[in-house]
C-alpha cells in the first residue's frame, strides 16, 4: 500500500513539476561528465568523427531497464543534435528488444531536427547476446568507425573493463556509467570524469531533453528525503513503543 501511494505521489509530482519545468526552467549543478560529453558532441560535428554509444545489455521487461531507459533518452537528444555531421552516431547494444528501440530512438532524433532522409537503421546495431560477443562485436566499432568519444550507459558486466581498454587503446574521450556494481568500478578507474550512482539518471536532464527530465530530478530528491523522514519517524516509534 505504501509503495502504490508513493508511486501515485511520484506521478502527480512529475505531472506538476514538468509543467511548472517548463514555465521556469531550473539551473543544474555542475556535472564534469556532462559537460565532456557537450564539447564532444561539437568536436564529433566540427571534425566529422562519430560518437559511438553502447547502451549495455539491460533487457527492457526486467529491473535492469532503468538504465538503458535514461541512456536512450540521452540518445534522442544528440542524435538530433549530431543529424547535421557527416559520420551520424552508431549506437551499439547486447539485447534484442533495446536494438530495436535504439534504431526507433535515432530515427526519432532525426525526425525532430527535420533530417529524416539522413537516418540509417545500421547504425542501431545488435553486436552480441551474450557478454562477450556483445564486447567483441561492440570493440570492432570503437576500433573501425572513426569514433572520437565513446559513451557507456546502461547495463555492463565484467566486459565492461574491455570495452574501457579498448576505449583507452584508441585514446578517445570516455563517458561512462552503469547500475551494475563491478561495471561502475571499472568505469570508476577508467573514465576521465566518472558519472557515479543516480547521476547516471540524470542524463536526459543535462542534455536537454525536456523540461520532464528536469522534473524528474526534483521529484527524486522529494521522495529521497519523504523516504528518509519516514524511516527516522518509524525508528522513533519502535524505539518509543520498546520503552
Amino acid at each position: 500500500m505504501f509503495a502504490l501511494s508513493l508511486l501515485a505521489l511520484a506521478a502527480v509530482l512529475l505531472v506538476a513539476l514538468t509543467l511548472w519545468r517548463r514555465r521556469s526552467p531550473g539551473a543544474l549543478r555542475l556535472i564534469a561528465a556532462y559537460e565532456r560529453l557537450n564539447r564532444s558532441v561539437g568536436i564529433a560535428v566540427e571534425n566529422g568523427t562519430r560518437l559511438h554509444f553502447s547502451l549495455g545489455r539491460g533487457n527492457l521487461f526486467t529491473t535492469r531497464a532503468g538504465s538503458a531507459l535514461a541512456g536512450l533518452a540521452m540518445l534522442r537528444r544528440l542524435a538530433e543534435r549530431t543529424s547535421v555531421s557527416d559520420r551520424p552516431p552508431v549506437v551499439t547494444s547486447g539485447d534484442a528488444s533495446l536494438a530495436i528501440l535504439t534504431q526507433d530512438t535515432l530515427q526519432s532524433g532525426y525526425r525532430a531536427a527535420g533530417a529524416e532522409d539522413q537516418y540509417r537503421f545500421t547504425t542501431g546495431r545488435l553486436t552480441g547476446l551474450t557478454p562477450f560477443s556483445y564486447a567483441a562485436g561492440t570493440i570492432s566499432t570503437i576500433h573501425d568507425e572513426n569514433v572520437s568519444a565513446n559513451i557507456f550507459i546502461g547495463d555492463f558486466g565484467s566486459e565492461s573493463a574491455l570495452l574501457a581498454e579498448a576505449s583507452d587503446r584508441e585514446n578517445t574521450s570516455l563517458i561512462a556509467a552503469s547500475d551494475n556494481l563491478s561495471a561502475q568500478s571499472v568505469f570508476y578507474a577508467a573514465s576521465q570524469e566518472p558519472l557515479i550512482g543516480e547521476e547516471l539518471f540524470a542524463a536526459g536532464a543535462y542534455v536537454g531533453a525536456g523540461a520532464s527530465h528536469e522534473a524528474s530530478l526534483n521529484v527524486q530528491d522529494i521522495l529521497r528525503w519523504l523516504i528518509i523522514l519516514a524511516i527516522l519517524i518509524g525508528s522513533v516509534l519502535k524505539f518509543g513503543s520498546s520503552l
